[in-house]
């Protein structure tokens, strides 16, 4: 066989090769993913006695509805995971961490934001007792502390039961040890926990 004719059919095969490899490659960029669109819905809040109506991706927090959509930046994102407490904020008067829910589900609650517990010429008890006994450094957390302090008063007040009681079945009291345990879930870096737990004490006092 002519050394020319081999030559041309070893082309001739890499060719075709090519073409072939070419023609997958377009065939798959031409099919991109397929990508489902976020589902929206209205969606109506009332926030600090205010009824908002907002219209969210589902998958919108409560936390990011309340900083990103209604501007109330006074609640913070900490961990984002439910484990520091600076998301928390009252619903129904129960307290909540805000990070770990979503925005839909609280139409027709009543949400109260540190915003909504007070203001600068008029405070919250809590606020005023977190001033007076330095209850905050930074400051970052203090927004879930007061939310999570005015709650806790509420559940102790309430008669409900803490990993603190040595006797579930007793009425708790506002003790040092209870209130600590019932804070325990809102860290602050500062290490103000003993100016927090005086806050608390005095307001306690005068709601007794």
């Amino acid at each position: 066989m002519p050394p020319e004719i081999e030559i041309s059919r070893r082309v001739l095969l890499a060719s075709s090769a090519a073409t072939a490899a070419m023609a997958s490659a377009s065939t798959v960029e031409a099919q991109p993913e397929p990508q489902t669109p976020p589902s929206i819905m209205a969606v109506d809040l009332t926030v600090n006695g205010k009824r908002h109506g907002l219209r969210l991706d589902t998958r919108t927090t409560l936390l990011d509805a309340l900083r990103e959509h209604l501007k109330l930046t006074g609640t913070k994102k900490g961990c984002d995971h439910g484990q520091c407490g600076a998301c928390t904020v009252l619903v129904n008067g129960a307290r909540i961490n805000s990070c770990l829910t979503l925005a839909l589900q609280h139409q027709g609650d009543e949400v109260v934001t540190i915003e909504g517990l007070g203001a600068p010429d008029k405070l919250h008890p809590m606020q005023a007792a977190f001033i007076k006994h330095d209850g905050y450094q930074c400051g970052y957390c203090t927004p879930g502390q007061i939310c999570s302090a005015v709650a806790v008063l509420r559940e102790i007040k309430a008669g409900v039961p803490s990993h603190a009681q040595a006797d579930i079945t007793a009425r708790p009291q506002a003790t040092n040890m209870e209130m600590r345990e019932r804070m325990s879930g809102n860290i602050c870096r500062c290490g103000a926990y003993s100016n927090i737990a005086e806050a608390m004490a005095e307001v306690a006092g005068g709601l007794a």
